[in-house]
């Protein structure tokens, strides 16, 4: 009988609001009859605790059955496990396969965690020109972090020749597809160009986005600016 019940992501959605407990029994029931989008999903509300207790060992099970099954979001998010230590040991190695597979599969968090791994040498030999191929295609697919990276070598000329328009292009596409740090480096290359309005409204939505590490670097940068419309930026959290 588990396997007709009907798995609809958009009343999921909705059910997950009102009634997050429903929703993860309604999700464990489709995995548990061999839904791979449901045990994709099971992962995850096991990983961040919607509808059930917190339980990272327990989402890397259902990673795992879903990348078996094929579904290679599953095959990245079980890399990023292995990566991490998430409920289990840390093992690069064993993110790298579990990525490759990804980016096998032609998805673009699967090039672009497996690219972090060969610029870093962790879990396999380094191979930056590796690297910057995958990101390369993984900012072809649209991915945003891999665009702001494929702008950064082309800026400075790492592990291919320099092309200051061809990243300016790179780090525009990365602000507007929502990289903070595209749109931190795309700010930076207007404020020099003199684009100060332009400027200050990338670096909003930048700071609006920007993790903990990044605002660390930021905010005593942007508190140095010459231009007082980027030192107003700041001035709340400076108070």
């Amino acid at each position: 009988m588990a396997s007709n019940i009907p798995f609809d992501s958009d009343a999921l959605t909705d059910l997950l609001l009102h009634d997050p407990q429903a929703a993860f029994a309604r999700v464990r029931d489709a995995a548990q009859a061999g839904q791979v989008e449901a045990q994709l999903l099971l992962a995850q509300m096991h990983m961040e605790g919607k509808g059930t207790p917190q339980d990272a060992a327990a989402a890397l099970l259902w990673y795992e059955t879903a990348a078996n099954n094929g579904a290679p979001m599953a095959m990245n998010m079980l890399g990023r496990c292995h990566e991490l230590g998430q409920g289990t040991a840390a093992n690069p190695s064993l993110a790298a396969v579990w990525y490759r597979r990804a980016a096998d599969n032609g998805l673009d968090w699967g090039l672009y965690n497996l690219a972090n791994l060969l610029a870093t040498g962790r879990g396999v030999p380094q191979d930056r020109a590796q690297a910057l191929a995958l990101y390369t295609r993984a900012a072809h697919l649209g991915h945003a972090k891999s665009m702001n990276l494929l702008a950064r070598h082309l800026e400075d000329g790492l592990d291919t020749g320099r092309d200051p328009q061809a990243a300016l292009g790179w780090y525009r596409r990365a602000a507007e597809a929502g990289d903070f740090r595209g749109q931190a480096n795309y700010a930076s290359i207007l404020l020099q160009a003199g684009e100060i309005e332009q400027a200050v409204h990338w670096l909003q939505l930048a700071l609006q986005h920007g993790s903990p590490a990044f605002m660390a670097h930021i905010v005593p940068e942007l508190a140095a600016s010459p231009y007082p419309q980027v030192r107003a930026l700041i001035a709340p959290s400076a108070c």
